[in-house]
């Protein structure tokens, strides 16, 4: 650093002053000048700089620079004899001068290192390598992502010819050629592959000054070339699919707008893209509100919901579901249902199910839900008994699964792959009932068929046959039954020849067979006959924790059959349904879960509590009742006062119904030949 002494403090020597203060280079030592008040010595004494009126003291071998801004001739050259030859004596005139130079060439240093600066920032984003060689093949630019490809630091080749750092380099090959390669592979020394395009640099005189090389990991490229095809692929596979679905399919964008339709949409709307493409959800009902827009409005999918869609109002069901990219809304698609192929399909399964349900047993004891000890007793007993030819007489109330368990029972047996022949004793007439279960040979009646009609024991034969209600039976058929499970034979009405058969009896009963035998409406041998293995089915209210279970199986089933998609129960309706006591057990129970069903708007897709209004009332009066019921019973037995609680529920029934029989025995859940006997044997006369 030089150190200046300054000579003269006038108006002149403080401008000196101030602008030597900005010069790092040198160091102003002192201020000299004759008038103590000159503004230059009041202003170094501000700013700590030693001040004098006699320059002769400090003039030494220390000074390198002496600055004369007095103007006096006479000074300058007294201080030209008295300096050392060490010592440089300048004017004050050329010091301004010097002074002015040496400040812009600073302001140039500084403008340069700014601009500097900026075009490393600018080169070092970027996410290319840059290399820059001069005229002289040696680099002067080396930006960061340079550094990384090729593992070099910027500090170690800056300066350097580029053959040294990167023997592999094609730079040179640009300052002789002059022309621009485009694209080019390189293997850099550390195996990395690049792309790279190379660009001669010229100056405003179009002389060449050096070239420029751009570069990037091919890497990257080639992975996003493989995402660019990926994606592709799967547009034009998702398109595809799309297009060859034969279910009718509608996408609209976050505005409502259609984006896309698929054959199946035109041919079971009768609407083309034209109509479609680009226009408001709308556009395509006829009848009902858009799903499209109301999914589009609540972000949730929407099922099940019915309208009438295209200038032909077809009845469809529409599933629409949200199109969520990264928590976007992207838009909506919306799956068409023709409801007449539905109903179409629905009766053929309803027909295939008949047919089915007269020649085979359709479940297994795999369909028998419940956890509950009682029904796990029962199932295990069955599995027992479906092993032996034995009868099975099946015990429980109306509703309790005894057809279920017979079902069972037969596709566990050996027989299974034989006919499974279902009767119901109480819905045939008496006068028929015998003819249908035996057969009849040609004029055996008036009205017979030619030829004659084989009895469902014939048609069970190496079977089984389920003979529900057995307690329905009369006296003359009781006869034949036993007959039939004594002898292994039946005899045809009108006919005096046995036809031997080979058929397994399995019996169902909802009534206290022991009393109808006290009362002798039941034969004693056929008795023991069918009792020889029965099986208890526990009721409903004995077995309430099955419940839940049940009513999720349940609306599994009924989703199948009404077309709906109910998720379950919530807990104030499992609540209800453990509250009430179930005299019509699981049947009741499916009667009511369907009913809620049915009253269920679309968009609801669990049951409550408030989806069960008459179970909850029923459940109060109930608990009313009971409370009367079991007042005052006195000494009477167990049995007497079940008998006495039935008249009464038969009474109070028969009163609601105005004595309608029908009705009475519809709402009691007992066939009507049932609620005749028990009115009979309780003495109810209107």
């Amino acid at each position: 650093m030089q150190k200046v002494l300054l000579v003269g403090a006038g108006k002149g020597g403080t401008a000196l002053l101030k602008m030597l203060l900005e010069i790092k280079a040198m160091e102003i030592m002192a201020v000299v000048d004759i008038d103590s008040n000159a503004p230059g010595i009041e202003y170094a004494k501000k700013i700590g700089i030693l001040t004098s009126s006699d320059w002769k003291p400090l003039l030494s071998d220390q000074i390198n620079i002496v600055i004369e801004a007095t103007g006096s001739s006479e000074v300058f050259e007294e201080l030209l004899q008295q300096r050392s030859r060490s010592t440089v004596i300048i004017p004050g005139s050329v010091a301004h001068i010097i002074t002015n130079l040496i400040n812009q060439k600073e302001d140039l240093i500084t403008a340069l290192q700014e601009i500097t600066y900026k075009h490393e920032t600018i080169f070092d984003a970027t996410n290319d390598g840059m290399i820059v060689i001069d005229d002289k093949e040696r680099l002067i630019l080396f930006n960061k992502m340079a550094e990384e490809m090729t593992g070099l630091k910027k500090e170690d080749v800056i300066g350097r010819l580029v053959r040294e750092v990167m023997p592999s380099s094609k730079l040179p090959r640009i300052l002789q050629t002059k022309e621009v390669e485009m694209n080019q592979e390189q293997v850099l020394e550390n195996g990395l592959k690049i792309i790279t395009t190379r660009i001669p640099i010229f100056d405003h005189s179009g002389i060449l000054i050096g070239a420029l090389s751009l570069f990037k990991d091919i890497t990257e490229i080639v992975n996003l070339a493989e995402e660019m095809t990926n994606l592709k692929e799967i547009q034009t596979m998702l398109q595809a699919i799309i297009q060859s679905s034969d279910e009718a399919i509608s996408v609209v964008d976050e505005e409502g707008r259609g984006i896309m339709i698929n054959p199946a949409y035109s041919r079971m709307t009768g609407l083309t893209e034209g109509e479609v493409l680009g226009m408001p959800a709308t556009a395509d009902i006829s009848e009902g509100e858009s799903m499209h827009m109301k999914v589009l409005e609540t972000r949730r999918p929407v099922r099940g919901a019915r309208m009438k869609v295209g200038p032909s109002k077809k009845d469809v069901i529409v599933n629409v579901a949200p199109i969520i990219v990264d928590g976007k809304l992207k838009g909506s698609v919306g799956v068409i249902h023709d409801m007449s192929e539905i109903q179409t399909l629905t009766t053929e399964l309803n027909r295939a199910r008949q047919i089915i349900r007269t020649l085979e047993a359709k479940y297994s004891f795999e369909d028998i839900v419940g956890e509950s000890e009682e029904i796990k007793l029962a199932i295990e007993q069955a599995k027992l008994g479906a092993k032996t030819p034995a009868t099975v007489l099946l015990r429980g109330e109306s509703g309790t699964g005894k057809e279920l368990f017979a079902h069972a029972i037969h596709n566990a047996s050996d027989r299974k792959y034989n006919k499974f022949i279902k009767v119901n004793c109480a819905a045939i007439s008496e006068t028929l009932l015998e003819s249908e279960l035996f057969g009849y040979e040609e004029g055996a009646f008036s009205g017979a068929k030619r030829g004659g009609k084989r009895g469902f024991f014939e048609e069970a034969n190496n079977g089984s046959i389920f003979l529900d209600e057995i307690g329905e039976l009369s006296a003359s058929v009781q006869a034949k039954l036993l007959r039939v499970l004594q002898e292994k034979e039946i005899v045809r009405v009108g006919s005096a020849k046995s036809i031997s058969i080979n058929v397994r009896v399995i019996a169902a009963t909802n009534i206290n067979i022991e009393k109808a035998l006290s009362d002798g409406t039941f034969r004693e041998d056929l008795y023991y006959r069918l009792n020889r293995y029965p099986i208890s089915i526990p009721p409903l209210r004995n077995r309430k924790s099955d419940i839940p279970m049940l009513a999720e199986h349940l609306i599994r089933k009924l989703n199948q059959d009404y077309g709906r998609s109910i998720e379950g129960i919530d807990e104030s309706a499992a609540a209800a349904l453990m509250g009430y006591s179930w005299p019509g057990n699981v049947r009741e129970l499916e009667n009511v879960i369907g009913r809620a069903m049915i009253f269920m708007h679309y968009h609801e897709l669990r049951i409550t509590a408030r989806h069960l209004p008459e179970l909850i009332q029923s459940s109060e009066k109930e608990r009313h009742t009971g409370s009367v019921l079991i007042e005052d019973t006195g000494n009477i037995t167990l049995a007497e006062a079940v008998e006495e609680v039935e008249k009464n529920l038969i009474q109070n029934a028969l009163i609601k119904h105005g004595y309608n029989r029908t009705k009475t025995a519809s709402s009691l859940g007992v066939s009507l030949r049932n609620l005749y006997y028990k009115m009979e044997k309780y003495g109810i006369e209107k």
